[in-house]
C-alpha cells in the first residue's frame, strides 16, 4: 500500500467508525426502548461530538505539536483544559439550551454524586485522549513504514537499472571482442555476426528494460549468442548445449544467464588445449535451472581482455534483489571443471 492508498484508507476507517457510533441509537431498539425522538437523538449526539473535539484536536495538533516533540507537561496541561472547557460546554448545553428529556426528567442529587459523575466523565475523556494517541501514534509509525518501503523500492529499483546499465556495455564489449576476432578468420562469418548482434542488442537495448521477459525471449537470446561463439571457436573446442526446444511464456528477470554463458567461453577455451563447454537450460513446474560446465582455464592479467570481473558479482546482486530467498547460485572450480549452477524458484511464496 502506498502512501496515498493509506491516507485514504485511514480516512475510510475514521468515518465508519464515527458512522456507526453516530448512527447506532437509530437502529438498537427493543420494546422497553423505542426509537429516539428527535429532541433525544439532539441529546445523544452530544456526547459522541464532545469526544470527536477531544479526539481530533489531539489527533490532529497537540500530538504533533507537543507530544511527539517530547513536551509532556503543556501536552498534559493543555489536554486538561480542553476537556475541562469541553465538559462545561456540554454540561451548559444540557442544561441551559437543549430542550428537557420529558421521559428522563433532571433528578436532584447529593454533591457527592455529581463528583463521581464529572471524574467518571473526565475519565472517559481521558481515555479518548489515549486513543487518540495510540491511533495517531500507530498510523504515524504505519505511514513512516510506508514510505520506508517506497523509499527502499525506489532505490533497489535504481540498483537494479545500474547494474543493467553496467551489463549491457560488458555484453557489447565480450561481443565485440569475438567479433573483431572473427574478422581475422573468416570475413562473411564476421558479416552474419554483426547481423545477429545487432538482433541480440536490439533484445538488449529494449527488451531487456523491462522488469521481466518471457522465457521463449531469454531462451532465443541466449541460443543468438550461443551460435555467435560457436561459430569462432577452434576445431578442438567442443560444445555441448541443450536449450528449451519450445520454452514457456512465463515471466523471468531478462540477462540473467548471459553471465554465466560469457564466463564458460571465456574460461572453458583454450586455444591450443582440449577443451568444452556444456551448458543445459530446462524448466520444471516450480524451478527454473541452469548448470554450466567447462574446462577450467582462468585468464589473468594481460591475457583477459573481456572487461571482466563484473559480471558474477553483478549476477548475485541482481539475484538477491529479484528473487530473494527464492533462488541458489553455486559456482567455483572442481578439479579440471568449473560449474554454475543457478535454480530459480518460478513460484510466488
Amino acid at each position: 500500500m502506498t502512501a496515498s492508498q493509506s491516507k485514504y484508507t485511514s480516512r475510510l476507517v475514521h468515518f465508519t467508525a464515527w458512522a456507526v457510533i453516530l448512527g447506532m441509537p437509530l437502529f438498537v431498539t427493543n420494546p422497553d426502548r423505542p426509537l429516539m425522538t428527535g429532541s433525544q437523538y439532539i441529546r445523544f449526539l452530544l456526547v459522541p461530538l464532545s469526544f470527536m473535539v477531544v479526539f481530533y484536536t489531539n489527533y490532529f495538533l497537540l500530538i504533533d505539536r507537543y507530544l511527539t516533540t517530547r513536551r509532556f507537561g503543556r501536552f498534559t496541561g493543555y489536554n486538561l483544559l480542553l476537556i475541562a472547557a469541553v465538559m462545561l460546554g456540554v454540561h451548559l448545553l444540557f442544561r441551559h439550551i437543549l430542550p428537557p428529556d420529558m421521559h428522563r426528567p433532571p433528578i436532584e442529587r447529593p454533591w457527592q454524586d455529581s463528583v463521581r459523575f464529572f471524574a467518571g466523565n473526565a475519565t472517559l475523556y481521558l481515555l479518548v485522549v489515549g486513543a487518540g494517541v495510540a491511533i495517531r501514534m500507530t498510523s504515524g509509525w504505519y505511514r513512516a513504514e510506508t514510505a520506508r518501503k517506497e523509499l527502499e523500492h525506489s532505490r533497489t529499483q535504481a540498483e537494479l537499472q545500474n547494474l543493467k546499465s553496467q551489463l549491457n556495455p560488458h555484453f557489447l564489449f565480450n561481443t565485440l571482442n569475438n567479433i573483431y576476432s572473427l574478422i581475422q578468420l573468416d570475413t562473411e562469418r564476421a558479416q552474419q555476426a554483426v547481423h545477429d548482434l545487432s538482433r541480440m542488442l536490439r533484445y538488449v537495448l529494449y527488451d531487456s528494460c523491462r522488469a521481466t521477459v518471457p522465457l521463449s525471449s531469454e531462451v532465443e537470446f541466449l541460443r543468438d549468442y550461443i551460435e555467435l561463439m560457436r561459430i569462432r571457436q577452434p576445431r578442438h573446442v567442443q560444445v555441448f548445449v541443450s536449450l528449451p526446444d519450445t520454452p514457456s511464456q512465463r515471466p523471468v528477470a531478462p540477462l540473467l544467464f548471459i553471465s554465466l554463458v560469457e564466463n564458460a567461453f571465456k574460461h572453458g577455451v583454450d586455444n591450443d588445449r582440449p577443451s568444452y563447454v556444456t551448458i543445459d537450460l530446462h524448466e520444471t513446474e516450480e524451478q527454473l535451472v541452469c548448470r554450466i560446465q567447462n574446462s577450467c582455464f582462468p585468464k589473468s592479467g594481460e591475457s583477459d581482455r573481456s572487461g571482466s570481473g563484473i559480471g558474477l558479482s553483478n549476477l548475485t546482486k541482481r539475484l538477491e534483489m529479484l528473487y530473494p530467498e527464492r533462488h541458489t547460485f553455486e559456482y567455483g572450480p572442481s578439479g579440471e571443471t568449473y560449474t554454475a549452477l543457478l535454480c530459480i524458484n518460478l513460484t510466488e511464496r
